[in-house]
């Protein structure tokens, strides 16, 4: 193609200017009733209320009414909480408790205060327009600033100086820090200085851009339609304002287990007899295994809800053979439904009217793997419904994941999706694709978690998805799509990973060993070392390239794979524990140390290094032939895992991280519950505490069943365990809330650092006496 040669540089006259933005002028007139301040501007209308105590919303239309109703991502309802309001002299004054809102009246700006500071300040004009419908505003930007969030994007961590816009695009040729829009939009960010932070989520379907390249003291938001929408999340700090964006767009549910350890996939494993004997090789190897994945070549002709049957058939036979062994099987699903008169999806879609269409009502066909296809309008609830049924076909199998792909939606054309003036039926209104387009797959992952939830109520099920928009995690968890095999890829994963954490996205990972080109056995080791620390742990490739299962490049390698994937099952009680904690709090298991250390100037930058919950860092080898690296540990002492030698932080020190070695670090006062080896979560682990001594070590431990919904029902404990040191003896206090007939698991405590007298008390009335084996490790 042309633009892939120097022919896309060719010199030209420049382009003439584009249509100026136009400011929405003054505020005349203004109406304060029922929490909420409603006004006209010299150009559209206006609305602040406050949606949660720490939340202001402000939405202006400067085309007209403004449109209260808010997209899929919110789950707070539209009720404004109570607030006080005076007309000032020059500005309007709407405030609660925690925060107070400036409105200017000449012109219409926004300031936004927390503790009488100001952390929001519109730029003056503030609100602007073009005639095409383009909306967008400004905000000053100080020269500390550093943005984080934006869901998934390339690049480093800290986000200020890019141009970064949202629309979801299916991306399989080489993504890399020019690509800035793939498979996920999530409109949101934070801000962060040592002076203030706070959460800006701009609830806007359409194409959206964030600008913080252009100038030097403001940001710019625009989208390609719509209103201008956005909430401030207005909160202490950034853990609180990570829980206030979550309780905003929603938090994850908590996921069986057997869905958090080793999964394996290919593109494709295309037989019954290749999937066994992939699975009878990681039992012979004695390597952990908890899932595998079929891709599209399981399906006959690329057709959803259907099994070829030369290649699978006995598809239920085989499941059942699978879940004998404690392995699941995840189908993938996409979206596209071939256009056969003779396939029953198709005639009931057709019939039904639940495919995409345009305004006249013609069908929309696009492109995918099965050739010309409709589409589902997920839009509409009667289609998910319609969707989620059809799912028993699965079910029935004995399935209880499924893989959601193609959900852009991609199209085989030169657009890469649906035509831009196809229309979507949400519940009675139309609306352009334009609008939709980044919402589709969320729609999608909505249909399909909601459909296996009714079809099987009594277990915890599982969802992974490619596209989404803000407030995806309520139904899925998300990879990062069609990675490659390079170093630069892996390298990427840890900020792209630790973004979507901060957008509430927690549940998370990418294609370990990289999904195209070709794996090398040094970034397959390396690869899997981060990936067994990351909350979603998957090994997938495409066809044509080498294999890349954990034994393909030979026994010095398998060997290290094989240590790193019985390590991520040594450390699910830890993981479990925090999947509990995010599905509660809305905090990310694996986070950006500036998560954990905000004034620390240190850590606004580092794209290198991830906290595994608040206790555990994680500092990967992310290039060939690298045997050393420099670690930032923040204030504190911290223990290296494998030597128990004890580091000073507030510096950055240089370690050794040898080929089989993974750099981690332990921060003192922490509790880490450790268990056995075990093949997949079908298997019980007992578990061990390592206690790395220290003031106020706190861990809550979470145990359940693993894999039914009875948890909602209290069936569940939390085993809180604090340590206290009182002079030479350091006191462990245990107490268990929840049901008591959940049987401890802990049979030893390991303690590190302290060489006095360790002593455990039990404080729980409703538990068995604690008797657990004290070994001391100084």
């Amino acid at each position: 193609m042309l633009d892939t040669t120097s022919f896309a540089i060719l010199p030209s006259e420049e382009k003439a200017d584009r249509e100026p933005r136009r400011t929405v002028g003054s505020v005349k007139f203004y109406s304060w009733e029922n929490n909420k301040l409603t006004g006209k501007l010299e150009h559209g209308e206006f609305l602040i209320y406050f949606a949660e105590k720490k939340i202001p919303r402000i939405i202006v239309n400067p085309f007209g009414e403004v449109n209260l109703s808010s997209s899929i991502a919110i789950c707070l309802p539209e009720v404004p909480l109570g607030a006080s309001f005076e007309d000032l002299p020059g500005c309007l004054h709407v405030k609660n408790e925690f925060v107070e809102i400036e409105i200017g009246k000449n012109p219409f700006t926004i300031t936004i205060l927390n503790h009488k500071k100001a952390i929001f300040k519109s730029e003056s004009p503030f609100a602007l327009y073009k005639n095409n419908g383009e909306v967008s505003f400004d905000v000053k930007m100080d020269p500390q600033d550093a943005f984080y969030g934006f869901g998934e994007k390339t690049g480093f961590l800290n986000k200020r100086g890019s141009t970064l816009s949202m629309w979801n695009t299916d991306v399989y040729a080489p993504h890399n820090k020019d690509t800035v829009e793939l498979y996920q939009s999530i409109p949101y960010f934070i801000v962060h200085s040592q002076y203030r932070s706070y959460g800006l989520f701009f609830d806007n379907t359409f194409r959206t851009e964030f600008d913080t390249q252009t100038c030097s003291n403001k940001y710019s938001a625009t989208a390609a339609g719509g209103q201008i929408d956005f909430y401030v999340l207005a909160g202490e700090n950034l853990k609180e304002i990570t829980g206030l964006y979550t309780e905003l767009t929603g938090k994850i549910n908590l996921p069986p287990k057997w869905a958090i350890g080793y999964h394996q996939s290919r593109y494709s494993y295309k037989s019954e007899q290749e999937v066994m004997e992939v699975v009878n090789r990681f039992k012979s190897e004695g390597i952990p295994l908890d899932c595998i994945f079929f891709d599209i070549h399981y399906m006959k002709e690329y057709r959803v809800f259907t099994f070829d049957k030369n290649q699978f058939p006995q598809p239920g036979h085989l499941i059942k053979s699978l879940a004998d062994e404690g392995i699941k099987v995840v189908p993938i699903v996409d979206p596209g439904v071939k256009k056969d008169v003779l396939y029953p999806v198709y005639q009931e879609g057709v019939n039904k009217g639940y495919f995409c269409k345009y305004l006249d009502g013609q069908l929309y066909y696009g492109e995918v793997w099965p050739g010309i296809s409709a589409f589902p309008d997920f839009m509409n609830s009667s289609v998910r419904s319609w969707l989620g049924n059809l799912h028993k076909y699965y079910t029935d199998l004995g399935v209880e994941g499924i893989w959601n792909d193609m959900n852009e939606p991609s199209v085989f054309n030169e657009s890469k999706t649906m035509d831009l003036d196809v229309v979507h039926d949400v519940d009675g209104v139309i609306k352009p694709h334009l609008e939709m387009h980044n919402t589709y797959g969320l729609f999608m992952s909505k249909a399909t978690a909601e459909g296996l939830a009714e079809l099987l109520p009594d277990k915890r099920t599982f969802v992974l998805t490619r596209a989404g928009y803000a407030g995806i995690q309520r139904y899925a968890a998300v990879w990062t799509g069609d990675n490659r095999s390079h170093w630069e890829h892996l390298e990427m994963s840890l900020p792209m990973i630790m973004n979507l954490g901060m957008s509430g996205v927690a549940f998370t990972g990418t294609d370990v060993g990289g999904f195209s080109s070709d794996c090398t056995p040094e970034l397959l080791i390396r690869w899997t070392q981060v990936g067994a620390f990351m909350p979603y742990f998957r090994n997938h490739s495409v066809q044509g390239s080498i294999h890349q299962e954990p034994w393909v490049f030979g026994e010095a390698t398998s060997a290290i794979v094989k240590k790193y994937i019985q390590l991520r099952y040594k450390w699910l009680p830890y993981l479990y524990s925090l999947f509990y904690e995010s599905a509660r709090t809305g905090l990310p298991i694996v986070r950006p140390l500036v998560l954990e250390y905000p004034e620390d100037e240190n850590t606004f930058n580092c794209s290198d290094q991830f906290m595994l919950g608040s206790q555990v860092l994680i500092a990967p080898i992310l290039r060939p032939g690298v045997t050393h690296r420099s670690v930032y540990l923040p204030e504190g002492n911290w223990y290296d895992y494998w030597t128990k030698e004890v580091y000073r932080g507030g510096k950055h020190i240089l370690v050794e991280g040898k080929l089989d070695v993974l750099p981690i670090f332990i921060k003192e006062g922490s509790i880490i519950p450790i268990g056995s080896d075990i093949q997949n979560t079908s298997e019980e682990q007992t578990l061990h505490l390592e206690v790395y001594a220290g003031p106020g070590a706190v861990f809550d431990l979470y145990e359940d069943d693993g894999a039914s919904v009875r948890y909602r029902d209290g069936i569940y404990a939390i085993t809180n365990i604090k340590t206290k040191i009182e002079g030479d003896r350091l006191k462990i206090e245990v107490k268990v809330n929840g049901d008591p007939s959940l049987k401890s698991r802990i049979e030893q405590v390991q303690v590190f650092g302290f060489p006095g007298d360790i002593k455990i008390e039990n404080l729980s009335d409703t538990r068995e006496k604690v008797e657990w084996k004290i070994e001391r490790r100084c």
